[in-house]
């Protein structure tokens, strides 16, 4: 059984690329550098991105 993520639990660090569209720079996210920092991360997550749906 896989372990499932609820509303307000506490979700595993991870990094990613970002791309700021006005800079025309790449980045990177770090959660737990976030988390470290003191700041709040909001997640949000939909199906379906860029389709007809």
């Amino acid at each position: 059984m896989t372990d499932t993520i609820q509303v307000g639990s506490r979700v595993p660090d991870f990094t990613l690329e970002t791309y700021d569209p006005r800079s025309g720079n790449f980045a990177s996210f770090d959660l737990a550098a976030q988390r470290n920092a003191g700041r709040w991360t909001l997640l949000v997550f939909y199906p379906a991105d860029f389709t007809f749906v």
